[in-house]
């Protein structure tokens, strides 16, 4: 049998190459840009006390550590009965501050909404048809439909957050009947990685820590 050609094999060292550095690349990058944004809590301290000026060089991920000591001390601080009296007066204080307040408020809601071990909120991953009836696009559902608007058009109607590729962050929420929601087994993580490699990088299905529907099966939303 003959050896590859030295074409063949060039190609194939320079894909093996890219397939060990993109992924190492781009994990750096992410992590440096993350300990970079949180560093940014050092700006609170004077001057004087950060570490550029004590040890006369720079620490990176000291931020983490200060955030992670402040949140730790904020919650001792409030966990207690004086505690959450005095946050309790501080939400009231800035509910009466125009535009401050509906911030505020929106974002405490979505906050307790999303961290809390009752919440629904990303916990299901599903497909509805998006942008047109001959599409699909996977979603999250977020909650149901506002009261208001399920009343005026006698549907019922799930909240769900499209997202858009390759930046999750940013997206589009629709109000979608739940006869048009397909319900799917794939996680939340993978449902991410998929929007974030650009469809590249494929969920395993069926899932080997779930027993998968019968091919062809339709799980609809309740």
């Amino acid at each position: 049998m003959s050896s590859p050609a030295p074409r063949h094999r060039l190609r194939t060292y320079l894909a093996t190459g890219l397939l060990i550095w993109i992924p190492v690349t781009v994990t750096f990058f992410v992590i440096r840009f993350v300990v970079n944004l949180v560093d940014q809590v050092l700006l609170v301290v004077p001057a004087a006390w950060r570490p550029e000026a004590v040890l006369g060089f720079r620490i990176p991920g000291l931020g983490i550590l200060l955030a992670a000591l402040v949140l730790l001390a904020t919650g001792l601080l409030f966990a207690n009965l004086v505690g959450l009296r005095l946050v309790a007066a501080a939400e009231r204080l800035l509910a009466r501050i125009p535009f401050v307040g509906p911030i505020y408020k929106a974002s405490k809601q979505v906050t307790e909404t999303v961290l809390s071990p009752e919440g629904k909120a990303f916990r299901r991953v599903v497909l509805v048809r998006w942008p047109h009836r001959d599409s699909r696009a996977v979603a999250f559902v977020t909650g149901g439909a506002p009261a208001e608007i399920a009343s005026r058009t006698g549907l019922r109607l799930v909240s769900v957050y499209v997202p858009t590729t390759p930046n999750p962050t940013s997206g589009f929420l629709l109000l979608v009947p739940e006869e048009d929601v397909l319900e799917l087994e794939m996680s939340v993580d993978d449902a991410f990685k998929m929007v974030v490699s650009l469809g590249v990088v494929l969920p395993e299905w069926p899932r080997a820590d779930a027993r998968a529907a019968p091919a062809g099966a339709a799980r609809w939303l309740p």
